[in-house]
């Protein structure tokens, strides 16, 4: 494990400065910038339990849980945080008439696919995933993972204009101009004043008010415990593919933030991204997945420290059972939400776009052109097909083009001048 050494005297930063991964802030700072993460990760970790029948308490859990075990697994040097992954909503929905206890059995053994996918890795090298997931494929899946959302986003802002326009003016006055931390948690302060303004304009629904104040202070999450069906579990593997696809991407993503390699600890990202979907499958949690929300907060506060991970995932453990917090952040309206997202989801667009400027990946190549062009309209436009009663959504069939689609085109085209898509060095 790293151990973190403080940042200068872990008070002030310099405009621009960055704070490495195996750096701290003080304790203070680091807290206040950890709850931001939480701020960043809670909408969308309860929506996936909503819309598949799991409890929101026992997922937020198991997301703090996992996160802490990939902190350790990934021995502190991959600065993410583990939230619900929205790849299980398609084939969980698509399993309605199955017992919550058979959904959990396919979470569980689709975690114990991805450790699998993890352990080859690790055995066989980060090359095994290099020969068909080159640069323009992992930037390819980041621009997808954030370009999809948008629309969420756009939705949630339309439905309250204004909140939505405070929220999104803060969150961009906070992070361009002033100077210090105030532009390292703007995406917090932004929530808060979102917040505030629906509560002076009455953008807050009276029914989400009343159950806040019938809510207890402290209550146990429901634990369940899975069971294990074969028509449930083939509808959950081919998520396994699209779980290594948005791990790889975005630890190539926090490689690009950071500016450090991190390729030799693909292989544990995947083991513990699987343990932890694993572990959330035997107890009543959602899947989890590393998130791209946390990720757009690193990248505007340019503070890269795990331990602000360790604080958000403490954090999510103590919310878990609070009923009277969760019931608070329910309250949050949607043009808050919108507000803040739409900024988030935009820059990790952009940080794929980054992966392959990066890694100087050539569209005059038809290979990178044509299979980045469909699995990105795929995924955008969130082509929605079924397929024996499974249906898939746009992010899914996007990253299995590109997944599926580069290796197999480039095969096909192997005579052609470069390979990967990255054009030979020096």
């Amino acid at each position: 494990m790293t151990v973190w050494s403080v940042h200068g005297d872990g008070r002030r930063l310099r405009d621009g400065e960055v704070v490495a991964p195996n750096e701290r802030l003080s304790w203070p700072l680091t807290i206040g910038l950890g709850v931001q993460h939480v701020a960043a990760m809670f909408s969308a970790t309860v929506v996936v339990p909503l819309a598949t029948g799991f409890p929101v308490t026992t997922t937020l859990l198991f997301s703090g849980l996992g996160t802490l075990l990939f902190l350790v697994i990934t021995r502190n040097r991959i600065p993410a945080y583990l939230g619900s992954s929205f790849a299980f909503i398609a084939p969980l929905q698509a399993a309605a008439g199955e017992t919550p206890a058979a959904k959990l059995g396919g979470v569980l053994v689709g975690g114990l696919l991805l450790m699998g996918v993890g352990v080859a890795v690790k055995a066989l090298g980060v090359r095994l995933l290099e020969s068909v997931m080159p640069p323009v494929v992992t930037g390819a899946v980041v621009v997808i993972i954030g370009l999809k959302l948008t629309p969420d986003a756009a939705d949630s802002f339309g439905k309250q204009p204004l909140i939505a326009v405070v929220t999104l003016g803060v969150v961009l006055g906070c992070t361009l101009v002033p100077r210090g931390l105030l532009s390292r948690v703007s995406i917090l302060v932004g929530v808060l004043a979102g917040w505030l303004t629906a509560v002076l304009t009455g953008g807050i629904d009276p029914d989400k008010l009343d159950r806040l104040g019938a809510a207890g202070w402290v209550g146990l999450p429901q634990i369940q415990s899975p069971e294990f069906r074969p028509s449930v579990i083939l509808l959950v593997i081919p998520v396994v593919l699209v779980l290594v696809a948005e791990n790889v991407g975005h630890v190539k993503a926090v490689a690009a933030i950071t500016g450090r390699n991190v390729d030799g600890t693909v292989g544990d990202a995947l083991i513990a991204n699987g343990l932890s979907t694993s572990l959330a499958g035997a107890g009543g949690g959602s899947g989890t997945t590393t998130y791209a929300e946390n990720i757009g907060v690193m990248a505007i506060s340019r503070v890269h420290s795990t331990a602000t991970y360790v604080v958000a995932a403490l954090v999510a453990v103590l919310l878990s059972l609070s009923p009277k917090f969760g019931a608070l952040i329910d309250t949050v309206p949607a043009g808050v939400l919108g507000g803040a997202s739409l900024l988030l989801y935009g820059m990790i667009g952009l940080i794929g776009v980054r992966i392959w400027q990066q890694n100087a990946v050539d569209f005059a190549d038809p290979v990178n052109l044509t299979v980045v062009a469909v699995a990105v309209a795929a995924g955008v436009g969130d082509l929605e097909l079924t397929l024996g009663g499974m249906t898939v959504d746009g992010i899914g069939w996007g990253c299995l083009a590109v997944v599926a689609g580069h290796p197999l085109l480039r095969w096909l085209h192997r005579g052609g001048e470069f390979t990967g898509g990255i054009r030979p060095r020096g």
